[in-house]
Parts: C-alpha cells; structure tokens; sequence
C-alpha cells in the first residue's frame, strides 16, 4: 500500500472516535455477516481491517474459549475503542494488530475464516490483499466480506458526476464489487473456486441534510483527494453544484438512499 496513503487512511479513522455512535448501520452489516457464515464454536477467525471490532466481537461470543479471533486494522485510534469494547464484554480470545492489511504477516494455513466488512475501498489492491490473505486460511478455510453495489450511497454517486465536470475524476467506491458478477469474477480471479452471493437491501429516506453531510467528510476523505487538486473558488462552486443536484432528488419522503449490499462468501 502507497505509505501516504496508508497513513491518510489511519488519520482519517483516528479522528473518528465516534465511530460506534454514528448509527446502527455497520452494526447491522457486521452481524449479518456473521450471521450468514454459520461460524461455529472452537474456530479461529481473522478479522481484517476489523476498525472498533463488530465483527470479531461478535465471532469470539460465538467460537467460545477454545476459539480465537485475530483483529487487525491499521488505525490505532480504531483499535484503542476496540480494545475497550472487548475488556467491557468481558471477552479473553481476542488479539488486536495494528498493521497493514496487504503486508501483515501471519501464521499460513492457521484460520478458519477471515472476514472483512465494508472496507475494501480502504485498500488500493484489492486482488492482491485477497490473495494475501487467502495464505492464511486452511485448507477448506472460508472468505467472507461485505461489500456494496454500484447503485450503493445515492450522494457519492452525486458528488462523482458533478465533480467530473470540474476534471475531478472520483473512483467508485464499490467499483470493483459494484454487482454479483463482479463479486464472483473478483474471488474467482484470486483462485476461490466456491463463491456464494447474498444480496440484501439495507437503503431508506434520508434527509437533505443528511446527504448534504456527505461533503464535509468527503474534503477529509483519503478515497476523495483529487478534491483537492482544485482551487478553493472552484470547489465552492463545485459544493453548490452537487447541493442542487441533491435538493431535485427531495420527495415527500426524503431522498431515496440505495445501500445494495453483498454478502460474498468463498472458498
């Protein structure tokens, strides 16, 4: 991974440390996941890019004391409020790495699972930290990752059609695991020859404000620097663009907010 960007991703997750309080929404993706893996008591499980621990919190409940669960993420601050959140519940069979997903070094062939929910965009090589990580499964060992569609998060969506308008060209967060196709064409590539798809529907209303929130954390997002290749006249121009777009998408209900997401799962 690009170290300057490693180290952007790390910023960004640090300063949110309020992670935990924005909403129920990745709680929800993390359980889903782990609901739909049937995981099973005395597994060990890696959890990649695990940020507060939802998903490897949830899995040491269940793979119980002869388990074990491996977090890693590359924000400390992420890991600080994981760290806390496992001493509260109590739990003793959870490890926390601070590491780069594409570089860390672990034991080969030693998990049952590794799991990584909602942060593939975070890395630059997605192929290649899939096969990385694949090393560390067993043999009959399972992938299972979250990942979102192409029609996911309607204001990113927005925000990337007015921004070319200014030569700002904004990669697609969910580009590589936009549809079912694409999910089983990136596991099949990366040699996983068994690859099931759930597709679940996790969109509602949400207000104008709501999507207007999009902006500010875009100007600190790692995923959203070609922003600031612009002047700051032409990126204020650029924000009232995007604004306008956004209120002729406000019905009696709100804006509808897409969240097509994919539960993928290999081996």
């Amino acid at each position: 991974m690009n170290q300057q960007f490693q180290q952007e991703v790390a910023t960004y997750f640090n300063k949110r440390n309020n992670y935990d309080q924005e909403g129920d929404f990745h709680p929800k993706l993390a359980a889903r996941l782990i609901q739909h893996s049937q995981i099973s008591q005395g597994q060990k499980i890696l959890d990649m890019a695990t940020g507060t621990g939802l998903v490897a919190i949830e899995a040491a409940k269940i793979v119980g004391e002869k388990g074990w669960v491996v977090g890693v993420d590359i924000s400390p601050g992420m890991l600080s409020l994981a760290e806390k959140k496992i001493l509260d519940a109590g739990l003793t069979n959870i490890e926390l790495q601070q590491a780069d997903a594409l570089k860390i070094e672990l034991p080969e062939k030693t998990f049952d699972w590794v799991f990584c929910c909602a942060s593939l965009p975070y890395l630059e090589n997605i192929p290649q930290a899939l096969q990385h990580w694949q090393t560390f499964l067993k043999p009959g060992g399972r992938m299972g990752l979250c990942v979102f569609g192409e029609t996911a998060f309607i204001a990113g969506i927005i925000l990337r059609q007015v921004a070319q308008k200014y030569g700002v060209f904004l990669l697609s967060w969910n580009e590589t695991t936009g549809t079912e196709e694409k999910c089983y064409q990136l596991l099949n590539n990366v040699g996983f020859q068994q690859v099931k798809v759930i597709t679940e529907q996790f969109g509602g209303y949400i207000s104008l404000a709501q999507a207007k929130k999009i902006w500010d954390n875009s100007l600190i997002n790692p995923l959203c620097r070609p922003l600031q290749q612009i002047s700051a006249s032409e990126l204020k121009q650029l924000q009232g663009e995007f604004f306008t777009e956004l209120e002729e998408l406000v019905t009696e209900l709100g804006i509808w907010n897409d969240i097509t997401t994919f539960f993928v799962f290999a081996d």
